[in-house]
């Protein structure tokens, strides 16, 4: 899909970054940067970050990569070929859910030219020191906090994919995954702490869209909101929530169905967010 953004004159191409292929099919003579997001929210879709690298820098093109599913210890997409690296502060790195804010990483050139044109002249704010110091006193614990999280969300994934109830469970570190093979090359053996899943539709004469809003509701542990990185796990219902105001056609276009449930696994003991589970599924009629 091909759109024109009017304020900046800028023609844009959106298209499946984890087909290497389509990428290499939009990229135009002009291009002059490829964004994406890996693994993608909420569908959990993973791009080949080295392949795509590869791609632009035969060309002259910059990768900017949002790496807010998968932070280190999980990702290193500098590493891997990006140009820029970009985090949303609000989530992992400060991993406490008590800040809003946003990181570029990248080249001191480039961070230069970001910082004296974009931070002052587009942007127009920066962090104040306190939100700073808050995303500072988050990151001394990254590493530990990224781990729990990914260890559990595997032990949630495997146990959700063992449900008739649910069609589909995405999330790149199990084997049944599509882009399994590729995490394990690129995730460090971590997958992230973010996974999604899709009810089947009818189950108890029950379309999958209610069915997704009676799970989420049902939850005691997740609260339910639309953030992530957070200590405590955090439950979200798409098509209700974030998407409800999309239609349903480009919704699952996307692969946003009606039945999809998006969780972030937080540091709770996995077996008791399991347990949940299962009086959710109960309580759903599942």
């Amino acid at each position: 899909m091909r759109t024109n953004l009017p304020n900046f004159g800028v023609e844009t191409s959106f298209v499946d970054t984890s087909d290497v292929a389509l990428v290499e099919a939009a990229l135009r003579p002009n291009t002059k940067m490829v964004y994406l997001e890996t693994p993608t929210n909420p569908t959990m879709a993973v791009t080949d970050i080295p392949a795509v690298a590869a791609l632009c820098k035969s060309r002259g093109i910059l990768l900017v990569v949002d790496n807010t599913f998968a932070p280190p210890p999980v990702q290193f997409p500098l590493r891997l070929g990006a140009d820029l690296v970009l985090h949303s502060l609000t989530k992992y790195l400060n991993g406490h859910g008590d800040v809003l804010g946003g990181a570029v990483v990248g080249s001191k050139e480039m961070v230069a030219t970001i910082r004296s044109v974009g931070a002052t002249k587009i942007c127009g704010s920066v962090l104040s020191p306190f939100n700073a110091y808050l995303c500072l006193r988050g990151m001394k614990t990254l590493g530990l906090r990224v781990r729990r999280h990914c260890e559990s969300a595997l032990a949630v994934a495997r146990y959700l994919e063992t449900k008739s109830c649910i069609q589909r469970v995405f999330y790149p570190g199990l084997e049944s995954s599509p882009y399994h093979a590729l995490a394990q090359r690129q995730m460090n053996g971590l997958y992230s702490g973010i996974l999604s899943f899709e009810l089947v539709d009818g189950m108890g004469g029950k379309s999958s869209f209610d069915l997704g809003k009676a799970v989420v509701n049902a939850l005691q542990i997740p609260a339910i909101a639309v953030s992530l990185g957070d200590p405590d796990s955090l439950v979200q219902h798409p098509a209700s929530m974030t998407h409800a105001s999309v239609p349903k056609a480009d919704r699952e276009a996307s692969g946003i169905t009606d039945g999809l449930i998006r969780m972030s696994v937080g540091l709770e003991d996995p077996e008791d967010l399991i347990a949940d589970f299962e009086q959710a599924f109960a309580a759903a009629g599942l």
